[in-house]
């Protein structure tokens, strides 16, 4: 377990930590989460703003465990498979916990889920056959998009939402948009492997 793993295995911990300030059931332990009123009429839940530091944490991290583990030789197989389920972890318990919380569309969290699938499924099955499949651009946007959009709204979109205009909404239907295309690319790219016999 090197350094950079330990980053990475860090970032699962943290996940779990948020999930659990976000589900744990607070009121039964009579523990009251305070709730603000901003602006007159904005009502902010402090579990939010507490997630949203965890994740922001938790998303540098991801950031970090990469330039140590390559600047540091410390690139390791066992490293790349934890980094991608820590990712995982992070991002798409959040994205259900929040559309179970109706504050995003079910169809965004089904859509995002649903292509990391299968897109996981086709890095997987070209890597039994030696081959890799590279980045590309296109999931670098939907991952920054995806990124950014939970961050603001953990944060309630502020300060935008006192505008308002909700950022949050707009940046999540586009890492909607772009796991489908990035998702047709990676088809694309993988085909050949796909459905050779």
């Amino acid at each position: 377990m090197n350094t950079a793993n330990k980053i990475t295995m860090s970032r699962i911990y943290l996940a779990i930590a948020m999930l659990i300030v976000l589900l744990f059931p607070w009121h039964q332990v009579v523990i009251d989460m305070p709730t603000y009123v901003l602006n007159g009429n904005m009502t902010i839940e402090l579990k939010y703003i507490i997630a949203g530091v965890l994740f922001v944490i938790a998303s540098l991290t991801d950031f970090i465990d990469g330039k140590v583990a390559r600047k540091y030789n410390m690139v390791t197989d066992f490293g790349k498979m934890i980094d991608a389920i820590s990712d995982k972890i992070l991002t798409n318990t959040l994205i259900v916990v929040l559309a179970c919380d109706n504050m995003i569309h079910p169809v965004i969290a089904v859509i995002i889920i649903a292509r990391d699938i299968i897109v996981d499924s086709i890095k997987m099955l070209i890597g039994n056959k030696g081959k890799a499949v590279a980045a590309i651009k296109v999931a670098k946007y939907k991952t920054a998009s995806l990124m950014i959009g939970l961050t603001l709204k953990l944060f309630y979109d502020l300060p935008f939402s006192l505008i308002p205009i909700r950022v949050s909404d707009f940046l999540l239907i586009l890492a909607a948009v772009l796991s489908i295309i990035s998702g047709a690319k990676y088809y694309v790219m993988a085909k050949e492997y796909i459905t050779d016999k």
